[in-house]
């Protein structure tokens, strides 16, 4: 079940995604079962943005009789994750897409001015081939997915999706006002974000609670 905010937002809103994502904002929640339970929603959530991919008909053999059935057309996906804590939704999507290309780029926040900083990007080629899917568990202030999104746009990607887990309304405004030809897809929109630019009622540092780290 999809509810669509406008026209460059759906939220997933399929009970499986709420009951994970109502364990990855409980606090108690130990990092191996965050790690666990981010994989298993990323699942879910690239069956959605994976919905409109363009398929062609071809012809098989079955054990008893040629058929016909669709296959998926054109260049492969190109997932493309933003480091770090992005790796928690591509290794799910890629376990379920696995000849997706693999991109990733690493960025991090300012703690004094919350602006993004690029410190690695490596992208697949002939991305304006590909359906690019760009994954980050939190859409917090937009600072790090517009950053990410203007690089694959440069790179030549013209088909673009985000992904995420929890968005703020700041967060969204922003990327729609950067980006606006590219759909968001996440499991919820939140209340907003606080003095520290975290996402309330959230679900703490994405990156920190997969690795254990502070």
């Amino acid at each position: 079940m999809v509810s669509k905010t406008n026209a460059s937002v759906e939220v997933v809103d399929h009970p499986l995604v709420q009951h994970k994502l109502n364990i990855l904002r409980d606090r108690n929640t130990a990092s191996a079962e965050f790690r666990q339970v981010l994989y298993e929603i990323s699942h879910l959530l690239a069956y959605e943005v994976c919905r409109d991919l363009k398929t062609e008909t071809v012809e098989i053999e079955t054990p008893l009789e040629t058929t016909t059935g669709p296959k998926l057309a054109g260049k492969e996906l190109c997932l493309i994750s933003i480091l770090r804590a992005g790796n928690g939704l591509l290794d799910g999507m890629l376990n379920l897409i696995p000849s997706a290309q693999v991109g990733h780029i690493g960025l991090y926040r300012d703690p004094d001015t919350n602006i993004p900083v690029e410190y690695y990007l490596k992208l697949p080629d002939r991305l304006n081939e590909r359906q690019c899917i760009v994954v980050d568990p939190m859409l917090a202030t937009g600072g790090s997915a517009v950053a990410a999104v203007h690089r694959v746009k440069q790179a030549g990607a013209e088909r673009i999706k985000f992904v995420c887990v929890v968005a703020a309304p700041e967060g969204l405004e922003a990327f729609n006002s950067a980006h606006p030809d590219v759909p968001v897809v996440t499991a919820a929109i939140d209340r907003a974000l606080d003095e520290d630019a975290y996402i309330r009622p959230g679900l703490g540092d994405a990156g920190d609670r997969m690795f254990g780290t502070r």
